[in-house]
């Protein structure tokens, strides 16, 4: 078992915060970025969640597209973003479109203001440019991403792949071809949708895909960088999960799709862990509780012996199935964390030695 993340995370530029919902993962990305900070890293932590509960955790009313620095008195800066899809979208035309004219043709075509807009479309596409901007920037030693529940994660491991794969394959040479060209039975389809919705779907979507012919390469280097930066070794996906069967379960599917897509994993966070209680109550402690509160007392330490209990069988199948890689425990806390002291008593579980 790891006692601390500092070797593990040691020469790292990018640490991804992957596992299901519910387990702590952005608390756990907050608190990774906030350790690194305290150890004099210039941090960025950035959610592609739409929640807020990174910004709720860092103590803020709510984080924007752009890094926000959060005030601390660290040797290092901690700055934090919530991926905004739409303005991520909007700002690459911007960079890419060759002249102002496309540019406009893009914001103005239905298609790009559909597109652009639905957050369960375009995040992980918009990820990915957001990620390059931040590596190309140089301006982070280490960035933090927590990414959403891992059925969304996986989407967003494979986005390279597949943008790449959409620009280069026969889908959008489909839509370049002047209308006229194009087969009998696709013209007929838009023909019969145009008459039933007064819409000319054909019409957008070939304006859409000739405006962004000249953004192609552009699309597809970000997408070569960001698939390259994924398993680059300076990278490392740490699996955040509970000792609960189904998070375990899960924990165990997504280490498995890593290794099939050859992303280099770190180890295992696993969050709210039940601890064993203290030796039995002292027999003066009893007499003087009285028998009733004190066989209450027993109960209650019986009870959480169980779940202790329970959370180690889970802990160590876990660590069994995935060949016992390193592995951090962070117990079980009072209340939930909403404020950077919260996320400090976090810090200190995943940062245990030479902690600030």
């Amino acid at each position: 078992m790891l006692t601390s993340l500092e070797p593990l995370l040691e020469g790292k530029r990018m640490v991804i915060c992957a596992g299901s919902g519910g387990v702590g993962k952005t608390t756990t990305a907050a608190a990774v970025a906030l350790g690194l900070a305290e150890r004099g890293k210039k941090v960025a932590v950035v959610t592609i969640d739409p929640a807020k509960r990174l910004a709720t955790a860092l103590g803020l009313d709510e984080l924007g597209n752009a890094p926000h620095r959060v005030p601390l008195q660290a040797e290092g800066e901690l700055w934090a973003m919530m991926l905004d899809a739409k303005r991520t979208f909007d700002e690459l035309i911007e960079r890419l479109a060759p002249d102002e004219r496309t540019r406009d043709e893009v914001f103005a075509n239905r298609i790009y203001q559909q597109l652009s807009s639905a957050v369960a479309g375009s995040q992980e596409f918009t990820a990915i440019a957001k990620l390059y901007e931040l590596d190309q920037s140089a301006q982070f030693d280490v960035l933090v991403l927590d990414t959403p529940p891992w059925r969304n994660a996986l989407d967003f491991l494979d986005a390279p792949g597949r943008l790449t794969r959409f620009f280069q394959g026969r889908a959008i040479r489909m839509f370049l071809k002047p209308a006229g060209l194009l087969g009998r039975g696709t013209g007929l389809v838009f023909s019969v949708m145009r008459k039933v919705t007064g819409v000319d779907l054909l019409q957008d979507l070939s304006g859409f895909f000739r405006s962004l012919s000249g953004m192609i390469d552009g699309f597809t280097e970000r997408a070569r960088r960001v698939g390259a930066l994924l398993e680059d070794p300076a990278t490392t996906f740490l699996i955040v999960t509970a000792p609960r069967h189904d998070p375990v379960e899960e924990a165990i599917f997504f280490h498995r799709k890593l290794r099939e897509a050859g992303m280099p994993f770190g180890g295992l966070v696993v969050n709210r862990v039940h601890q064993p209680p203290d030796d039995a109550l002292p027999e003066p402690v009893a007499i003087e509780l009285g028998p009733a509160l004190a066989e209450r007392v027993s109960a209650a330490a019986a009870q959480l012996g169980a779940l202790a209990a329970r959370d180690a069988g889970n802990v160590a199948r876990l660590r069994s199935r995935l060949g016992d890689p390193p592995t951090l425990v962070v117990p079980e806390l009072d209340g939930d964390v909403h404020d950077l002291d919260g996320l400090a008593a976090v810090r200190a579980h995943l940062f245990r030695e030479g902690s600030p």
